[in-house]
């Protein structure tokens, strides 16, 4: 597979505060990226520096040329007396037109409040639309930050498998932050366990057993996951 995003080296320092030490990885077309790390471990600021928004105090991170980059960013806020609509809010992107918004709302299940304030729509509803929003550009990689913050359990499964329906129809690289440890691992190419350096990277099968990873997880969930990925490995060979 092609290697779309090269991180190398990255090291990022704010206020004389260590936030990221030597961050080396690599993004591949096609390849789902989970960064998961405890509160505090930089998860949030690595997707920043590689959506350019932080420029690294040393390395760099090399993209191939002309890389088309959706973001679908942990929670959004909206003035509440803004007359924005559903519509109105998804083709404010540079790229959107209104087939286009359309077929995505179709897609991602939610013509229904196309017409409604998005103040008004509800955690799961208001994820999906951001998850169009992001796929408006057409991808070449979509950047989750926490996608499933907000949603109930129910909510999260049904989200996390029409992502991974994205990432088969548009053929993207997926790079995401998540918590939801059990719901992601078994849909993951690569895991990246990040507190602020990587303790350990790989397979979610070959990350579960690291003791870098039950140090800081536990051996309670290390054992759930190793389980887990184990029993759906037969599922997501491909």
């Amino acid at each position: 597979m092609q290697t779309i995003v090269d991180v190398q080296h990255v090291s990022l320092v704010i206020q004389h505060r260590a936030i990221l030490q030597d961050i080396n990885f690599t993004i591949k077309r096609g390849e789902i990226v989970t960064v998961i790390g405890p509160n505090g471990a930089g998860k949030t600021a690595l997707l920043k520096v590689i959506l350019g928004l932080y420029k690294p105090t040393l390395g760099k991170v090399i993209s191939v040329p002309n890389l088309r980059i959706g973001y679908m960013p942990q929670v959004l806020v909206v003035e509440s007396l803004m007359p924005l609509d559903v519509q109105r809010f998804l083709l404010l992107s540079p790229r959107a037109n209104v087939a286009k918004c359309i077929e995505l709302a179709k897609l991602l299940n939610f013509t229904h409040i196309m017409q409604s304030p998005i103040q008004t729509v509800s955690g799961g509803e208001l994820q999906r639309v951001l998850l169009a929003r992001a796929l408006l550009n057409d991808p070449d990689l979509l950047v989750l930050d926490e996608p499933a913050h907000g949603i109930d359990i129910n909510g999260q499964a049904a989200l996390y498998k029409l992502i991974l329906q994205m990432r088969s129809k548009l053929n993207c690289a997926i790079l995401m932050v998540s918590h939801d440890l059990h719901l992601v691992i078994a849909g993951t190419d690569q895991v990246i366990c990040l507190n602020k350096h990587i303790c350990c990277s790989g397979s979610p099968a070959a990350v579960t057993q690291n003791p870098e990873f039950i140090h800081l997880f536990g051996t309670k969930i290390a054992s759930e996951l190793a389980l887990y990925t184990h029993h759906h490995d037969h599922t997501h060979d491909s």
